[in-house]
């Protein structure tokens, strides 16, 4: 047998959805290997965390709740998980930015063997082996890790999030672990830019914008935005010209989606940012250039000047929904 341990991401006292993609994973995986899954939830308001975290049939609910842990920084982080990971045979997190951030510091503590980004899995012979995406996701390889504690951050958008299961799960609580690096790190703030939208990685539709658009990309996106109750998204190109803020770059170095339905407007579709979304339900593309590689994984494609349209499709949909 083999268990599963699970790094719960909570923000305020609060779970984010994604850690529930992991969980699935954890689920799915003690499964076969014939073990149990744990979730270990740390920060300030960990407490409350898992008494939502004890409904999704985990064996346990570990917490570190504690002032020092009043903000997300790895060197306070990876001690505890590390510590509690020993005793596992698989500790695994969220390909969040804090995931991505946190497991190789974790894995460097215990000496462990790290699968990044996996889209899936299977066990044979009582061992599990990944599958994760290779040169922007236009490859995909299996692998295996051969050292005893074994280390996975999970694409969310490929594990469909767990759903409760009743029951609660034992509470325990585990030490904050003393560590000389977090002794250098003070944490200052956390700084969350509100918005009515929902956020980029859990909304069903995202408009999403190009550098064609430029300055008026707000203008030119968020109508129909608005409309459809949708998220915004950009390119890397329209991030780093100014466009947008970073926070809504998707692709390859940005963020990975999954929507069910995105729409691509002025996005000629290289593959850094089809890396990021192209898992997506439905795709629609608007491109004046017919030959815009977008279209070769759009489900339905619009060959016209975005400028023109935008407002017409904006206008059409309020007249549906109405």
């Amino acid at each position: 047998m083999a268990d599963i341990l699970v790094v719960a991401e909570i923000v305020e006292g609060q779970v984010k959805k994604a850690t529930y993609s992991a969980v699935a994973f954890a689920r799915d995986a003690a499964k076969a290997l014939g073990g149990s899954y744990d979730i270990l939830a740390i920060g300030q308001g960990a407490d409350k965390a898992a008494a939502e975290l004890g409904g999704y049939g985990a064996r346990k609910v570990l917490v570190a709740d504690d002032a020092s842990l009043k903000g997300y920084v790895t060197e306070r982080f990876a001690p505890i998980v590390a510590a509690a990971g020993k005793s596992h045979a698989v500790v695994g997190a969220t390909a969040t930015t804090n995931g991505k951030d946190l497991m190789p510091r974790v894995a460097a503590k215990l000496g462990a063997g790290y699968a990044p980004d996996i889209t899936g899995f299977k066990a044979e012979g009582g061992k599990l082996q990944y599958k994760r995406p290779m040169y922007a996701g236009n490859a995909y390889g299996w692998l295996t890790i051969e050292t005893p504690i074994q280390l996975v951050t999970v694409r969310q958008t490929d594990f469909t999030p767990a759903e409760p299961s009743g029951g609660a799960s034992a509470v325990e609580k585990v030490a904050v672990v003393a560590d000389k690096a977090a002794d250098q790190v003070e944490f200052v703030a956390f700084e969350t830019i509100k918005s009515e939208r929902p956020d980029l990685t859990e909304a069903k539709v995202i408009i999403a914008g190009g550098r064609a658009i430029k300055e008026k990309f707000m203008d030119v996106l968020g109508p129909l935005a608005d409309t459809l109750g949708a998220a915004i998204g950009a390119t890397r190109a329209a991030c780093d010209a100014g466009f947008a803020p970073t926070e809504l770059q998707i692709g390859q170095t940005g963020k990975v989606v999954a929507p069910q339905l995105y729409v691509a407007v002025g996005i000629s579709g290289a593959i850094q940012h089809l890396a990021g979304m192209k898992g997506s339900k439905t795709i629609v593309a608007i491109n004046k250039d017919p030959e815009a590689p977008i279209f070769q994984v759009a489900d339905y494609g619009l060959v016209a000047d975005l400028f023109q349209v935008m407002p017409e499709l904006t206008t059409a949909v309020k007249a549906a929904k109405s």
